[in-house]
């Protein structure tokens, strides 16, 4: 982390600035609309704010991405996406006119401004080369306009960034916010006379959230497994997104997958029908979480999972606790990896009882001080193991008079809502500024 503030490409954690310098504070109020691009689906929201961080209303629309527009032109996929908000803003009877829009676009962007930034490369399922290096902020734009809409991108904001910005807008204790989901990242609030590289920029602020972008980064104490993703040349981002590969939900069913179609080349366990184990990404994670959380005493879920997913029928109850095994092992090292990165941010920002990593010793040190983080992401929401595993090692790396310190808040919808409160913070203090 400090690398990666020291200078652009320092690190293998990038720690992009967001130019995000004040968040909301609860005095935000009337109609802002969010667009919510991060996975295969979006979100539009309409969100209603009252005073006194106060949401009066809020209307979410979920809108999955067809296959081919992750894989087309950039124009298609910004074309679908304006057209989805016209329909939304149509059925909903509101108007346009001087409305702010946040636009949350959970990929790796360079910002140049609180409302713009060029795309740094494709994560996840998307591979539209010919957008990278575009401001996509202005892609969207242009599509709004083709579509009729006139209005504009106020606020271009990560998911971790909105997440924060809901956080913050509910609790100013908020310091940080995690995604644990389809991909994982995370963001902070940092000083600005700690980022090196950026030192003489003017900001209206003494603060800047800083973009952690922790999933590119490989920790040299974890020894990559032969299942491990970046191996498999068929995957997307080969040799790429390591860390990300071994906690988020894309990524852990197939993982699985990998283990189980070793087992099957090397013993007859699951018999010798096993061509459906040798099919990328056909267990998901939502499975392997259900066949970790199968309680029953013949494991009959367990056994499901494995006719209806993997082709492998009648698997004897002797291999399905070794399945369950293999999947309680991949999930306790991804909630454990996820842990150890946040106590790292925590670390950063002095809130962990090592005065910011100058000393080995955690203690409690001056006045209890509550931390929160903000966290969001299906993967944590809902899968009670991960996030059993996970709250363990928090309290094992910190001890449990700091552990009792920090508060992991869940924020529902947060990345489009905070994106939402932002573009009504910052299209308020423009106003304010112009009067």
């Amino acid at each position: 982390m400090f690398a990666g503030l020291a200078s652009d490409g320092g690190s293998k954690v990038r720690m992009l600035l967001t130019c995000v310098d004040a968040l909301p504070d609860g005095s935000e109020e009337g109609i802002s609309y969010a667009i919510d691009l991060g996975g295969t689906s979006f979100r539009v929201l309409k969100v209603e704010l009252g005073a006194g961080s106060t949401i009066i209303n809020r209307k979410v629309e979920h809108q999955p991405i067809p296959e081919n527009l992750t894989k087309g032109t950039s124009d298609d996929l910004f074309n679908f996406i304006a057209s989805a908000l016209k329909n939304f803003i149509e059925r909903e009877g509101g108007e346009v006119e001087g409305r702010a829009l946040g636009f949350t676009f959970s990929f790796p962007v360079r910002q140049t401004s609180i409302s713009s930034g060029t795309l740094i490369r494709w994560t996840k399922e998307f591979s539209i080369e010919e957008a990278v290096g575009k401001d996509v902020a202005q892609c969207l734009n242009e599509a709004l306009a083709r579509n009729g809409l006139n209005m504009k991108v106020n606020v271009l904001v990560n998911n971790t960034v909105g997440t924060l910005a809901l956080g913050h807008y509910y609790d100013d204790d908020t310091v940080a916010s995690v995604i644990i989901g389809a991909g994982t990242n995370a963001c902070y609030i940092e000083r600005n006379d700690a980022i090196i590289k950026s030192l003489g920029r003017v900001t209206n602020s003494e603060r800047t959230v800083v973009n952690v972008e922790w999933g590119s980064f490989r920790p040299p104490q974890i020894e990559l497994t032969p299942y491990d993703i970046c191996f498999n040349n068929e995957t997307w981002n080969y040799y790429d997104q390591g860390f990300e590969k071994m906690i988020s939900g894309v990524y852990l069913g197939e993982i699985a997958r990998l283990v189980f179609q070793k087992m099957a080349e090397e013993s007859d366990i699951f018999g010798t029908a096993v061509d459906g184990l040798s099919t990328p990404f056909v267990l998901s994670t939502p499975n392997l979480a259900a066949i970790r959380e199968d309680d029953s005493p013949d494991l009959r879920e367990v056994g499901k999972i494995l006719e209806e997913h993997l082709k492998l029928p009648d698997v004897p109850l002797k291999t399905r606790k070794l399945v369950a095994r293999v999947s309680d092992i991949i999930t306790r090292r991804a909630a454990r990896l996820a842990a150890a990165a946040i106590v790292a941010i925590l670390q950063k920002i002095g809130c962990d009882g090592t005065l910011c990593g100058s000393t080995q010793v955690r203690t409690m040190r001056g006045v209890r001080r509550r931390t929160v983080v903000a966290i969001e992401g299906g993967l944590f929401e809902g899968y009670s193991v991960f996030r059993e595993y996970l709250n363990e090692a928090l309290v094992e790396i910190l001890g449990e008079e700091i552990a009792a310190t920090v508060s992991l808040r869940v924020m529902e919808e947060g990345s489009g809502t905070g994106a939402a409160l932002l573009a009504a913070a910052y299209s308020s203090a423009r106003q304010k500024n112009s009067e």
